[in-house]
C-alpha cells in the first residue's frame, strides 16, 4: 500500500509513532512513596486522574519503514 504526499507524490507505506507527553499534578495523600505511586496508578487505571488536557512537556514522531528502519525522534 502507498501513501500520497502533499504534492501527489507516491511514497512507500511507513508506520508514523507519535510520543505525547502531558503532565499534571494531583495531590496524594499515603504514609509512603510506594504506596503514593500505587493509589495513583490505581486511580489512573480507573479513570479516576484524567490528563485533559494537562500541560504540553513534548511531542515527538519516528517513522519506521516496512524494511524496519526509522528515523530520529524528532519535536514537532
Amino acid at each position: 500500500m502507498d501513501i500520497i504526499g502533499k504534492r501527489n507524490e507516491v511514497i512507500d507505506m511507513a508506520k508514523y509513532t507519535v510520543i505525547i507527553v502531558v503532565s499534571e499534578e494531583f495531590e496524594i495523600h499515603a504514609n509512603t512513596e510506594e504506596e503514593a505511586q500505587k493509589i495513583a496508578a490505581d486511580a489512573y487505571n480507573n479513570g479516576e486522574i484524567v490528563l485533559a488536557p494537562g500541560n504540553l512537556i513534548s511531542k515527538k514522531m519516528t517513522v519506521v519503514s516496512h524494511h524496519g528502519e526509522f528515523t530520529e525522534w524528532r519535536e514537532f
